[in-house]
């Protein structure tokens, strides 16, 4: 079975949350974007390193984090801007609108699994229009099996998202953080062959060549 990194007691970096080996910081870029995002995470998620709810706040510190708990309920007013429209991402929701003022939207993600975030939005959806994005082909998240064609993980979303609406050099900038910490963990993993298979169809070669050939250094069956 694959070891817990909720239970077992590892030493980690602050920022990126790998182990020292494995560090990512070197390639670390924040993104500044002028669009409202918000990541409503479900407290099981807060707690594993691999989760791209976390990555979106550690690269967007812009962004707005909070967390849906059982035992507290929701409260609009501390995730909610009145000052804006709120869509909620959510592949059962409308299709996305054309012709929209990106200064006037506000984006709330749902991470969590499936049941999770369906949870969450029980929660949340009398609070703004659920949108559904146009997203396709396979999953980059090679860190978690996807359930199938078409499901993607929070950030991914949010890529789809940034590219949709015209933050074209944002998508970019947040793709390669996104790549460089899904490469980072099937190296943390052991995954040897998924890690360089994962490369060969990866920007991060010619975007962070040194920062590759690092990381590829420290797992030298990796090439």
């Amino acid at each position: 079975m694959p070891r817990s990194v909720v239970r077992t007691a590892t030493v980690r970096c602050e920022r990126c949350l790998y182990p020292p080996r494995w560090c990512i910081c070197a390639g670390f870029h924040t993104v500044d974007c002028a669009l409202k995002i918000d990541v409503l995470m479900h407290d099981m998620e807060a707690l594993r390193p691999s989760s791209t709810g976390t990555l979106i706040k550690r690269v967007m510190p812009s962004s707005g984090q909070h967390f849906f708990r059982r035992e507290r309920p929701l409260v609009p007013s501390e995730i909610i801007d009145p000052g804006k429209t709120l869509w909620i991402l959510h592949p059962l929701g409308e299709p996305l609108p054309a012709g929209q003022d990106t200064e006037a939207l506000q984006i709330l993600l749902l991470d969590g699994n499936w049941r999770q975030a369906a949870r969450m939005m029980r929660s949340v959806e009398s609070w703004g229009r659920r949108i559904r994005l146009p997203m396709s082909g396979e999953s980059r998240y090679w860190l978690r099996s996807q359930q199938g064609e078409g499901q993607f993980s929070t950030v991914e979303a949010l890529l789809f998202l940034l590219q949709a609406l015209g933050f074209h050099e944002e998508c970019e900038q947040l793709r390669l953080q996104f790549e460089l910490h899904v490469f980072a963990g099937l190296c943390s993993r052991g995954r040897k062959a998924d890690a360089a298979r994962y490369l060969e169809t990866s920007p991060l070669c010619e975007a962070m060549p040194e920062v590759v050939r690092a990381l590829v250094a420290r797992h030298p069956q990796v090439s």
